[in-house]
């Protein structure tokens, strides 16, 4: 209007004046519970399956964050459920009393939860006393999944004590070049001068996905600067450990392995991820090793291009470090069949029905409708086209009692995934600058995929005439 009637200076101007703080604070309110309206709504008599994690924020609060995804139509949904403060001690009976207060406050069933996903914490995790044999006892039908990208950290963890050597040596170096100031500028005017693509190193952390595999390939890109700042700071036992053969082989096969490892991290992280397509990941990654092993028995080591690299500089080659490389692969094999025992057979029937047998423990009537859905030409026709939630959703219609236990296998969280980019948007919401933020409507709103229903709340707001 101002535009209209005067200019655009002017209606910049208006723009630059804020509202109060107060009322911000109560939009943001309007929005979220408008949201959630939405969101409970559409759960309402519908499939849903959980992930849930706890966390404390920057102010040393414990939150309790809970995502939710359901049968929305022909496809699936993901959002924010709710976040909680703990106001006492996180146990599994307090994290199963928000919970169950939460769904019976809004008229939610819990013989609708068909799955449930969380870390390894005892305290979640424990088929006892945690929060999953709380949930079992009112969803006996909800299957627990452990998360897949958490297991998988834990499988890739165990390092041998010579690997775990070179990685001590080299979260040392770091440290000693970051934690001071002035020797990280140093540093960063060292690798200026001599035209590397990168002028820092990285700080590791035990608790990020990636963080392994990014320290240890900057380290090796770095390695020569590296080695000219040690002597530069007269670290010269330090030094000679980068410039060693040995050292050096065996970082360029850690940096490789623990590349490889996050490329395998980052496919199973994301949104709209069900255990099927991330089960057949870990199996191929699983083969990959196999693989790995028998060209290390032939001394190939072309997979590993930094340790190649390496060994083309050398007379003797890596031939020597090979026994090492070869019992961490075998190692690293073994830990993954051991967090991932299934392997992705048994979802087979699921992702690629007209071409896989009925699982054995099929009831006779379930086979029996399996057997008339593969044999229908027009639903072959619809799996080429359609997503495997799409596909099945349809099938459910029609074949409900194979339909139903495909949707039940595609529906439940495969990892925590949700939980953890919660956890970040909390980080990003509530600095120490806004330590007191109650965070709980400003989350919903940051992370929520539904669109606020505006019309509706501006009808609800009485407009403030001239006086």
């Amino acid at each position: 209007m101002v535009t209209i009637m005067l200019d655009e200076t002017s209606a910049a101007k208006l723009k630059a004046v804020p509202l109060s703080n107060d009322t911000v604070a109560r939009r943001i309110c309007n929005i979220a519970r408008d949201l959630e309206e939405q969101l409970i709504e559409k759960l309402k008599d519908s499939r849903f399956a959980l992930q849930v994690d706890e966390a404390t924020d920057s102010n040393k609060d414990c939150l309790f964050i809970s995502y939710v995804r359901f049968v929305n139509g022909e496809s699936l949904c993901e959002d924010l459920l709710f976040c909680k403060y703990i106001k006492n001690r996180a146990t599994s009976d307090e994290l199963f009393k928000i919970m169950d207060s939460y769904l019976k406050e809004h008229g939610l069933k819990w013989e609708n939860c068909v799955g449930f996903c969380s870390d390894g914490a005892q305290t979640i995790a424990g088929s006892r006393n945690g929060l999953q044999a709380l949930i079992k006892r009112v969803a006996p039908d909800a299957h627990w999944t452990h998360c897949i990208i958490h297991r998988e950290a834990l499988a890739s963890r165990q390092l041998s004590p010579e690997l775990n050597e070179v990685l001590t040596e080299v979260i040392s170096v770091v440290n000693f070049i970051k934690t001071r100031p002035l020797k990280a500028r140093l540093f960063s005017a060292l690798c200026e001068e001599m035209g590397a693509d990168h002028t820092s190193v990285l700080f590791h952390s035990e608790a990020r996905w990636l963080s392994r595999g990014k320290v240890l390939s900057r380290v090796f890109e770095l390695r020569t600067e590296i080695r000219m700042f040690l002597e530069e700071e007269r670290m010269y036992e330090a030094a000679s450990k980068i410039s060693d053969e040995q050292f050096l082989f065996k970082l360029a096969y850690l940096s490789d392995v623990f590349g490889k490892l996050n490329e395998l991290n980052l496919q199973l992280q994301g949104k709209d991820k069900h255990l099927p397509h991330l089960a057949d990941k870990i199996t191929a990654f699983t083969r990959k090793l196999e693989v790995w092993g028998r060209r290390l028995d032939q001394q190939n080591i072309d997979v590993f291009e930094n340790l190649s690299e390496v060994a083309e500089t050398t007379d003797s080659g890596a031939t020597t470090v090979i026994p090492c490389i070869k019992q961490h692969i075998s190692s690293l094999r073994e830990l993954f069949q051991k967090y991932f025992p299934n392997n992705s057979d048994q979802y087979a029937w699921v992702m690629d029905p007209f071409n896989a047998a009925a699982p054995a423990d099929f009831r006779s009537a379930e086979e029996d409708q399996f057997i008339e859905m593969t044999s229908d030409s027009t639903l072959r026709l619809r799996f080429k086209a359609q997503t495997p939630s799409e596909f099945w959703f349809g099938v459910e219609r029609e074949y409900p009692l194979i339909g139903q236990r495909a949707v039940c296998i595609l529906l439940p969280f495969a990892t925590s995934y949700l939980c953890e980019m919660g956890f970040s948007a909390v980080a990003s919401l509530k600095t120490k600058y806004r330590s007191q933020l109650n965070i709980e409507h400003d989350l919903r709103v940051a992370v929520s995929s539904l669109q606020p229903c505006f019309e509706k709340l501006c009808n609800a707001k009485q407009a403030h005439c001239s006086h």
